[in-house]
Order: C-alpha cells, then structure tokens, then sequence
C-alpha cells in the first residue's frame, strides 16, 4: 500500500473539520458568556455563652466555631493549626466536652457554653493548670499551649467521671492517670517542639493536687 495514500487528508476535508472546531469553540465561548449562577447567602444568627459572657453574632453557616471564636469574637488564643483536627491546637471546651473547633461549625452549638483558654484563667490568677505549665516548662514556642492545657483540664474531668480510653485495661473499674492513661488521652493534641515529658509532669501535678 502506498504510504502517500494512506495520509491523504483532501481540501474539503480539511474545510469542514476547521468549520466543526470553529463552531465548537465559539459553542463554548457562548457557555462562558453566560452568568454564573448566584450563591444565596446563608447567614444565621449564633447565641453562645463564651467564657461566661454572652455573645451573639452573625456569620455564614459555613463558618466554623474556630474561625467564629477567632474572627467574629476575636478570641485569638485559640489556635488554628492543621485546620483537619489532627493537631489539637484548637481543642476548646463546649458544655465541658473537649471538641476539636475547626471539625464543627459554630451555629451547630446556638446556646452553647464554650470555655477557651481565655476563660480559664487570667495573668494574674491563672488556672492550676496554666501555673502547672508555666511552672515545669510545659511549652516553647507556646502555639500548642491553650490546646494543651484546654485538653488537659477535660481529660482529667474524663478521668474523674470514668469515661475509659482506648488502653483502659478494666472497663468496670474506675481509670487511675497512669503514664499510660495520659499519653493516650492526650495523643491528640501535637507539640512540634516535642515538649511532652514537661506537659505530663505539669498534668500530673494537677492530678495529685486534685486527689
């Protein structure tokens, strides 16, 4: 078979496969011309007891509580870190309950009480636990801190009321803070500079101090 043959493209060939392109594209130049569809805002108006107070705001359903905490609020101690809750930077309490703030959305909680860091003491009376961080050098560069001492001061109230965790050996008996017991309950919450032996000493102060 000859080559030359096998390639033949004739001219009218290639008119009408230039006119198909041609009006291919202006088909979808049409389609881009056309407006896109309108977003409907969808603004809610959130209640929630923060640290004792008040507060009430308006913002997107789709904002989460961190992002209210921090943005609407502007209570900045709470910390975004991974923004996936893998990190725990952003661990608040909500009714007690220690939560990950970047994995809810703040109008899931209208007329919650969400406790930050902020509340849990202040410069100059601060909680057992913040003294207990400060006093063993439970941080460095601090980020993880109000996480850190938010997710310590639930997990010892999840001790005392005998919520087991996933190395709880006697689910009929009531967990002891065990070295054990407290990394576990505290592997959620990441410190990058890998301060954890002074974060459990200063956990294990307040435990005692509690007993």
């Amino acid at each position: 078979m000859d080559r030359s043959e096998e390639w033949h493209v004739s001219r009218r060939g290639v008119l009408v496969g230039g006119s198909a392109t041609a009006a291919t594209m202006s088909l979808n130049n049409a389609d881009a011309r056309q407006p896109l569809p309108q977003v409907r805002e969808a603004i809610a108006e959130v209640t929630l007891s923060v640290n004792g107070q008040p507060r009430r705001f308006k913002t997107d359903t789709r904002t989460t509580l961190l992002d209210a905490l921090r943005e609407e609020l502007k209570l900045t101690g709470t910390k975004k870190g991974c923004d996936h809750g893998q990190c725990g930077a952003c661990t608040v309490l909500v009714d007690g309950v220690r939560i990950n703030s970047c994995l809810t959305l703040a109008v899931m909680h209208d007329g919650d009480k969400v406790t930050t860091i902020e509340g849990l003491g202040t410069p100059d009376q601060l909680h057992p636990m913040q003294r207990a961080f400060v006093k063993h050098d439970g941080y460095q560069c601090g980020y993880c801190t109000p996480g850190q001492i938010c997710s310590a001061v639930a997990m010892l109230d999840e001790i005392a009321a005998g919520v087991p965790s996933h190395v709880t050996d006697d689910l009929s008996a009531k967990p002891q803070l065990s070295n054990a017991e407290l990394r576990e309950r505290m592997s959620g919450n990441i410190c990058r500079c890998g301060a954890y032996s002074n974060i459990a000493e200063a956990i294990t102060e307040v435990a005692e101090a509690k007993a």
